[in-house]
């Protein structure tokens, strides 16, 4: 009798929940509205998509339906795996990523507590705008400027032309042709100030949001207690961001197989592309040139796997640091 009772009392409670839930549903009804047009473009361009996965599991080809296909198991993961281009690829991602997260990764950090740090507040939007601009140049057109600069003589016809201008003073200066744009070992360093160059400035938008809510009291409160600029920035201004600095780290963990394909592609020549070809270019190049659809989908849902395990322990390594972390 007693178990019936607390049956009725559970069914009325679920009953109750649910008329509270659709009651809140009502109410905020525009609410839910406004957050349509995401979830449909999630579940239409992220949700479904996912079906695509299979064919990594196929002997895939263009033309062909999901369940024509040959299915093969993991022959696609095996073939790439122990093939000769796997070590090579993983090699040249890592360096690319690890380049930029040791190099590139503080600067927005440097840059934006430099900005926070000028008190003239026309003259620091003008550099805030200034810092902004190259975000929004396109890779084909730095890829042209690199060209430009780094570009070796060349000789067409009965012309001569010299080469670019860092070229040039390198030459002059040491006596020496380098050659940047064709040497697998200098790539990655063109490479890395192409992207500091373009997206530093942008990199600053987070942190100097995160910066306009330090609360200003803290400093005031610093200031009559004596503390200089720079220990004002140790123990207030980076405390203050750290947590914003621990979810940009834990982002970016979770691309460091993901290199950059259109900037890696236009700077991509067959002198210099032992170094510069990496899982996003060969995936380009096997895949959508080559045809083979099966073996480079497997690569990408490799990658999704590794940038996902990565999350995770980035994720735990900034709980066990006492940070919030992203989740």
């Amino acid at each position: 009798m007693a178990k019936t009772k607390t049956a009725v009392l559970t069914a009325e409670q679920k009953a109750a929940k649910r008329a509270k839930t659709w009651t809140q549903i009502k109410r905020d009804r525009w609410m839910y509205l406004l957050l349509l047009p995401g979830f449909l473009f999630f579940l239409i361009f992220k949700i479904f998509p996912l079906w695509g996965i299979l064919i990594s599991f196929q002997e895939y080809y263009a033309g062909l339906s999901f369940f024509d296909a040959r299915w093969i198991g993991f022959q696609n993961f095996v073939d790439f795996f122990v093939g000769a281009d796997f070590l090579r690829l993983l090699k040249n991602t890592l360096i690319i990523s690890f380049m930029n997260l040791i190099f590139y990764f503080p600067l927005p950090i440097i840059l934006s507590l430099l900005l926070n740090e000028i008190k003239v507040q026309w003259y620091k939007k003008v550099l805030q705008t200034l810092v902004y601009v190259p975000h929004f140049v396109s890779w084909v057109v730095i890829a042209s400027i690199s060209f430009m600069i780094l570009k070796t003589p060349a000789i067409m016809g009965n012309d001569a032309y010299t080469g670019g201008a860092l070229f040039e003073i390198i030459k002059a200066i040491s006596g020496k042709e380098v050659d940047l744009l064709e040497n697998p070992s200098s790539i990655y360093w063109v490479l890395l100030f192409q992207a500091i160059w373009k997206e530093t400035g942008w990199g600053t938008v987070i942190f100097l949001a995160a910066l306009a809510g330090v609360d200003v009291e803290q400093y005031e409160a610093a200031i009559v207690d004596g503390a200089t600029r720079w220990q004002q920035l140790i123990y207030i201004t980076i405390p203050a961001i750290l947590g914003t600095i621990v979810t940009m780290f834990v982002l970016r963990m979770g691309s460091v197989l993901d290199t950059g394909f259109e900037q890696i592609i236009l700077m991509q020549n067959t002198l210099n592309q032992s170094a510069s070809e990496t899982f996003d270019t060969y995936v380009y190049n096997y895949g959508r040139v080559g045809g083979d659809y099966g073996h480079t989908t497997a690569i990408g849902l490799f990658k999704s796997i590794v940038s996902l395990t990565c999350i995770q322990l980035a994720n735990r390594a900034a709980h066990a640091v006492g940070q919030a972390g992203l989740f």
